[in-house]
């Protein structure tokens, strides 16, 4: 029998992708479960496995590639990774961890029971239970949405328990009427619902917390991100922060990494509202605001994702210059292959682009593209001259809100 690799991943996205070079760079195999030949991670994964998450056969030949099961998305099955767990084999982060990464609601029941701050919120009790059970009739679940706005006031945003990404699943709604479009989208899909109040937002920042199961932990600073129509435009290293919301910030990921025992790398999204400090999003994998890492940390988030899962020491996550920007490259429209632009981004100094090997459509991400150096505004300016050159849209605002200081 042929020896199995260190690392499986469930799923073949760019975050696979940057996860195999990692591994690839220590001498590590990796072996993937892509959807199909042209995912991200397909053309460079030493093993690949098509099939689906969700299917048990397609988990259990991933299974049989590897020693330690790891993921590059949520879409996926617990009970069918449950399954594996109970049969040995090791699934890195656990269920316990991805129980809360896959459903909100859950993840906001669990951190407000630690006592860990999280915006106001109710689940709608006729959804049943988040995530497992088909809503109740429209005019019920509205009612509950108008009760949970006369507490905290109208706007209230609604989000469905699983599978929102990039500001899908997100409903901001302004009244009962609005409320009532989305409950009745949500009964016909059968889409479990939760209520939020509406945040005013003064920074949006994430952390980045990596943890082995032997329980050394290692965190890169917090990063301010700039959201466009609910897709992360560009993440800015520090940002305008001030050093005691980031040093908050670092504290409050590290303390909901041990709550959710992790092991792998954990995604931290959080609200800056005033004196508040809001947990908004957990993601059990590496993520978009931690590509920055790849050049400007000592030991990127991928590396010390593959360290984590093995079980092996974890790298300094201290970075490499005073200020850096990563901004996202996203298709135009009309589309264009980014690669074929490849000369005049590079052009650009200290310009490092990722391209993902995607097909081009309007409004998905191709790349990004990173810039360390010593002036926040200098950076800046030119990772969104790279990314631009690529042929990503240039938003006319950024969701960048004035000083914080």
């Amino acid at each position: 029998m042929t020896a199995r690799l260190p690392v499986g991943i469930v799923g073949a996205g760019q975050l696979a992708r940057m996860t195999c070079e990692a591994a690839s760079a220590l001498g590590l195999g990796v072996a993937v479960l892509a959807q199909g030949p042209d995912d991200a991670a397909a053309a460079i994964a030493p093993d690949l496995v098509i099939g689906s998450p969700k299917v048990a056969a397609d988990l259990d030949a991933l299974a049989a590639r590897c020693e330690v099961i790891t993921f590059d998305h949520e879409h996926v099955d617990l009970r069918l990774l449950a399954d594996l767990e109970q049969r040995g084999r090791v699934v890195r982060p656990g269920t316990r961890t991805l129980d809360m990464a896959v459903d909100k609601g859950r993840m906001r029941l669990g951190l407000a029971a630690a006592g860990l701050p999280v915006p106001a919120f109710a689940l709608l009790s006729a959804a049943g239970t988040p995530g497992r059970a088909t809503p109740g009739t429209p005019a019920a679940l509205t009612r509950e949405v108008a009760s949970f706005a006369a507490d905290h006031g109208w706007p209230v945003v609604l989000k469905a328990a699983r599978g929102g990404y990039d500001g899908k699943g997100v409903w901001p709604v302004h009244d009962a009427e609005e409320a009532a479009r989305v409950c009745a989208a949500a009964a016909a899909s059968g889409t479990p619902l939760l209520v939020e109040e509406s945040v005013a937002i003064d920074a949006e920042l994430a952390v980045l917390v990596a943890r082995r199961p032997g329980g050394q932990t290692a965190s890169w600073p917090a990063v301010e991100t700039a959201q466009v129509d609910g897709m992360c435009r560009e993440v800015l290293v520090p940002g305008r922060l001030p050093q005691a919301v980031v040093d908050r910030a670092g504290e409050l990921a590290r303390e909901v990494a041990g709550r959710c025992e992790l092991a792998g790398v954990l995604a931290v999204e959080l609200f800056l509202a005033g004196d508040r400090l809001l947990v908004n999003e957990l993601a059990a994998r590496p993520h978009n605001s931690g590509h920055w890492t790849i050049e400007g940390s000592v030991t990127s988030q991928f590396e010390n994702h593959v360290r984590a899962v093995l079980d092996l020491p974890l790298g300094d996550t201290s970075p490499v210059a005073a200020a850096i920007a990563s901004v996202n490259v996203l298709g135009a429209d009309p589309p264009s292959e980014p690669a074929r632009h490849l000369a005049a981004a590079l052009a650009i100094q200290g310009a490092h682009v990722h391209l993902y090997g995607k097909v081009p459509r309007p409004g998905r991400k191709l790349g990004h593209v990173t810039v360390c150096g010593d002036d926040p505004a200098d950076v800046r300016a030119r990772a969104w001259a790279a990314a631009a050159a690529l042929g990503t849209p240039v938003p006319d605002r950024l969701a960048l809100v004035g000083t914080l200081r």
